[in-house]
Order: C-alpha cells, then sequence, then structure tokens
C-alpha cells in the first residue's frame, strides 16, 4: 500500500512528513512558498492519517518502510526531508537508515531521544467525540472542549472530521489504532543510529521538546546537526511563525 500526498510545484523534491493526529495538507501554504522557490514538494499523509490507508500496526520502522516504499514508487532517489514533531521522528529514522537518499535533513521541535507519553488527553476527547458520532463541526467542538481547554488544539484535531455520512462526521484518522500504539509515539532513536549529512533542527522558542542539554545527543546521532530556534513559536512552530520557520528552513536547504 502506498502512502496517499498531495504535489506541489517543480523542481528539487521535498518530502514533508507531518506529526501525530496531523496531515499533509495542514503544510500546505508553505508548500506552495517552497514551491515558488523551485522545489517540488510531497505533502504526505502517513498511515492512519489524512487519506492515507489504516492499519493496525503502527511503529517507526512501519513509518520509515511506507516511505521508502513511497520514494520507490515516486521515483524520488534524492530527497529533502523535512518532518515535524512525529514526523521529525521518522525522518530520523529514514535518514539514519538510508543516507544517500537524503540530501538535507531538518527536524522542527522534537529531538532523538524517549519522550513518555502524553496525548492521553487529546486521545481521550477524540475518543470521546468518535464515539458520539456528532453531526455538526459545531457540536464537535463542543464534544472536545470537555477535555481540551485551548482552542488552536481542537481547530487543529476538527481538521480531521469528514462528512461519512448525510449528517453524521467521522474522524479520517485511524484512532483505534492510534490509541492502542500511543506509547510507540515518544520512541527513541537506536543507539547506533548516525546521519552525517547536512542537519537542521528548528525548535520553537515556547517549546519544551528541545531542551539546551538535548544538544550531546542530537550531535551524536546528527553530526552536522545545527540547533535553529524560532522565535515566538511553541511545539506547532510552522504554523505559529511561519514566515521564520520558512526563511530559516530554505536558507538551509540553499546554502
Amino acid at each position: 500500500m502506498i502512502l496517499h500526498s498531495q504535489i506541489v510545484g517543480e523542481g528539487r523534491p521535498v518530502v514533508i512528513l507531518h506529526g501525530f493526529l496531523g496531515m499533509g495538507d495542514n503544510w500546505k501554504s508553505l508548500a506552495l512558498s517552497m514551491a515558488q522557490k523551485g522545489n517540488q514538494v510531497h505533502l504526505v499523509d502517513q498511515r492512519n492519517h489524512g487519506r492515507s490507508f489504516h492499519h493496525a500496526a503502527f511503529n517507526y520502522e512501519l513509518l520509515t518502510q511506507d516511505l521508502k516504499a513511497y520514494l520507490d514508487q515516486q521515483g524520488l532517489e534524492r530527497i529533502i526531508l523535512l518532518g515535524h514533531s512525529m514526523g521529525g521522528k521518522t525522518a530520523m529514522n529514514f535518514a539514519t537508515q538510508h543516507p544517500d537518499s537524503v540530501t538535507h535533513l531538518a527536524i522542527a521541535d522534537i529531538g532523538p531521544k524517549e519522550y513518555p507519553p502524553h496525548h492521553q488527553a487529546i486521545l481521550k476527547a477524540l475518543n470521546h467525540l468518535q464515539q458520539s458520532e456528532p453531526n455538526s463541526r459545531k457540536l464537535a467542538d463542543a464534544l472536545l472542549s470537555e477535555y481540551i481547554n485551548e482552542p488552536g488544539i481542537r481547530q487543529f484535531l476538527l481538521k480531521n472530521l469528514y462528512w461519512k455520512a448525510p449528517e453524521q462526521l467521522g474522524l479520517r484518522i485511524n484512532l483505534n489504532a492510534l490509541t492502542e500504539n500511543a506509547d510507540q509515539i515518544g520512541a527513541a532513536l537506536a543507539p547506533n543510529a548516525i546521519f552525517s549529512g547536512p542537519t537542521l533542527f528548528l525548535k520553537g522558542a515556547k517549546s519544551a521538546y528541545i531542551l539546551p542539554e538535548d544538544t550531546p545527543g542530537i550531535t551524536r546521532h546528527f553530526p552536522q546537526a545545527r540547533v535553529v530556534e524560532i522565535a515566538r513559536a511553541g511545539h506547532w512552530l510552522h504554523a505559529e511563525n511561519p514566515k521564520d520557520f520558512l526563511a530559516a528552513f530554505l536558507a538551509f536547504i540553499h546554502a
């Protein structure tokens, strides 16, 4: 099974991997800007997300294999690879396993270390929404608000809704598989995994996902890594400060 994608522009191939509970479409506006700079941008939906296939099995080894199959199907031999959060973990795994396939590696607000499970409230909210079978986006938002106070997070999650039947909304994500395998999201990169090519870590200034003490671990796996902080941004740095995020990414790949 091949992953679903949207392809924008012509030129050097840039593959973008979204984060947990996201989809490629979250990156559409940035992809259009990247395409204007001579890049062909592939917005890939990872398994159990967006319009890609559903499968009960879910871990980074499988996500890495999915990406390799997609690149082979597209005939892409050398790519610029950008991943955010969970997508960053997939990108790290892919680059360390297939270093000759990646010219530049960019990781957005995630490190190679292990992260403890921290999506329980969000998954509980989504399961509540799914079981309630809402018939309007307003009702869906109200259901999520019982567990999630932040409107921005709810709006991000509500992008997964679609009309599965007249007057019945459903979720595009495979919520059962993601809930069952939630402990896989924070898995650490293998201790011996190394990618020696050009690498950029972008961290949100207001995010705690990458801390100063994480730098030795990053450079152990990625000897050429630079860490650049994006001002006025948290974990969703590409959405909160897209101008600075895009500038840093383009400067990196065009250096």
